[in-house]
């Protein structure tokens, strides 16, 4: 069987371009004893891909060059050498970028169809689990609380603001652009909304929003937001610290200049990594099931359709084109 997939051929250096890449068609071999032959179905784009491509180190290796990429991704089973699997079932690898492949089963693991399959990919996995934990495990957010989003009309973010209204916090999001506006307003019905790109002051746009202070700062953006956040926290406010994309294509990136007032307020800035708390998942999918079936949580999703089209579904991720979770339908 043929399959094509993506490779990273180069350490981009900036911002990302078309020629960092290489697009490969390649065999796939049939399974042998223990393996089994999937077919993806959709994959997501995150904005923690971008670590990959650099050596620099971090909590995961970084993308080898010459070599298909790698993230998650939902497909359907094909073929199987493995009893723990059969054809159709559906199934969650990390092998993303590639239409199709084999694999040991271990690297598989089995979702239910209870949920539209690109939902385990959202606010049913590693984009809801982020939320969950950031918001409940390191902010300890409470009913009450009122709670500033960066990058709200994003994948995290958006789900962020719909698991802490349903909790009953006073949810604040920023994001840029009169389209992401209208959607934190009338589809997520934010208490308070923010287009960065149209404030002099982020600062003061923040204060505006929520003039007793917040309590909670779940950052998805770093430099001006958590400079705004660090400005207007109430004491003792709790950040969550998820992603700092505005630094991540930077070749010079900075910290707030008024980081100094985590001291005097008595902030708590916690950064967490989704993975190191797995553990933590089957109490998370039954909050998630829950709110999903009361309808106080779903997915806002951009979708581009082709793997041919991922780099475009990458670059979305840092243009601001992109709108809720980022994905690509691939089979």
């Amino acid at each position: 069987m043929r399959s094509r997939e993506w490779r990273l051929e180069r350490r981009p250096d900036g911002t990302p371009v078309a020629d960092d890449f290489s697009f490969a068609e390649v065999d796939v071999p049939a399974p042998v004893a223990g393996e089994v032959q999937v077919r993806n179905l959709w994959m997501t784009m995150d904005p923690a891909m971008r670590g990959r491509m650099s050596e620099a180190r971090s909590y995961v290796p970084p993308f080898e060059l010459g070599r298909a990429m790698e993230g998650p991704a939902i497909g359907e089973v094909i073929a199987s050498a493995d009893p723990g699997f059969a054809a159709g079932d559906l199934v969650f690898s990390r092998l993303g970028w590639r239409e199709v492949f084999t694999a040991p089963a271990a690297r598989l693991e089995k979702r239910g169809r209870d949920l539209p399959p690109q939902a385990w990919l959202g606010f049913a996995g590693m984009t809801g689990l982020t939320a969950w934990l950031g918001l409940f495990q390191v902010a300890q957010l409470r009913e009450g609380d009122t709670l500033f989003v960066s990058a709200a009309s994003g994948g995290v973010g958006s789900v962020a603001c719909q698991i802490a209204r349903a909790r009953g916090a006073r949810v604040i999001g920023s994001a840029g652009g009169a389209r992401k506006m209208a959607f934190l307003r009338d589809t997520l019905k934010l208490d308070g909304v923010i287009d960065y790109k149209a404030e002099a002051s982020l600062t003061k746009a923040l204060a505006r929003e929520a003039p007793d202070g917040i309590d909670v700062y779940f950052d998805n953006v770093g430099g001006e937001h958590l400079r705004a956040a660090l400005a207007v926290a109430n004491r003792r406010a709790r950040f969550a610290l998820c992603g700092m994309i505005s630094q991540y294509n930077t070749t010079t990136p900075e910290g707030p200049r008024n980081i100094t007032q985590a001291i005097t307020k008595e902030l708590r800035l916690e950064g967490f990594i989704a993975l190191n708390h797995l553990d933590r998942m089957d109490a998370f999918l039954a909050d998630v099931r829950a709110w999903h079936a009361a309808g106080e949580l779903t997915q806002a999703e951009t979708v581009h359709e082709g793997l041919a089209a991922a780099l475009d579904a990458f670059n979305g991720l840092f243009d601001g084109s992109g709108l809720g979770k980022t994905l690509v339908r691939i089979g």
